[in-house]
């Protein structure tokens, strides 16, 4: 079990320092293109992960909420909390993570080098105005398309499930971090949907929230053992 939480780290260290060398490289010279015919008409052959871990199993993804995203919620005079197994604990929300799998490619080998999913079951957030209580629960994370899902139920009826609730914008990503067999991202901005925007504004009689709003800077923690 070590040797494998070495190579997912080392694996995912690795596809980070390599992500600006594959986006600088280019062809040597005109010599490559020239390849035998046998070599060019050969089938590609699929990437294989420099990492991966097939079942995710424990640790959290904690937002630390934006005073901007705290003070829109004041002005809304909504009340924010939680659901399940979510916590609120010195301005940040923490879901535990429940199930799910990653897998991380060379950058340049795929068009999305991190994929798979983080699931976040039996926990959520909720947003209340006088009687009525939105809940935003089992949070899915897709870091292939940079999204999460999760079901939606107003004053405890579903209204929908697996909705695109926020954008995941990891331009200030920082370095991966590891702390005994954890692996820690951290950076990386929530941001409410084009979807989520319409349907609070609805719920809760208002045109005040805008898609793109930044919730907050996740730090997702991954237990590789």
């Amino acid at each position: 079990m070590r040797t494998t939480h070495k190579r997912f780290i080392g694996g995912v260290a690795a596809a980070a320092l390599l992500a600006f060398p594959l986006a600088a490289c280019g062809s040597d010279d005109d010599s490559t293109s020239s390849s035998s015919s046998s070599e060019s008409s050969a089938p590609a052959k699929a990437p294989e992960p420099v990492a991966s871990i097939d079942a995710l199993t424990g640790e959290s993804t904690a937002i630390a909420l934006d005073q901007g995203f705290v003070d829109a919620l004041t002005t809304l005079k909504l009340t924010p909390g939680v659901t399940g197994d979510a916590k609120l604990t010195d301005g940040s929300l923490i879901f535990p993570i429940t199930g799910g799998n990653v897998s991380v490619f060379e950058p340049g080998s795929v068009p999305n080098y991190v994929v798979g999913q983080i699931q976040h079951e039996n926990s959520g957030l909720s947003l209340t105005a006088g009687d009525t209580k939105v809940e935003l629960t089992n949070f899915n994370v897709d870091p292939g398309v940079s999204r999460v899902y999760g079901d939606v139920s107003v004053n405890g009826k579903t209204v929908v499930t697996s909705a695109f609730l926020f954008n995941l914008d990891g331009s200030t990503l920082e370095p991966l971090k590891t702390e005994g067999t954890n692996a820690i991202l951290t950076g990386t901005q929530v941001q409410i949907s084009d979807v989520a925007a319409p349907l609070l504004n609805d719920t809760f009689k208002t045109d005040a929230v805008k898609p793109g709003l930044l919730v907050g800077i996740a730090t997702i923690t991954v237990a590789t053992k």
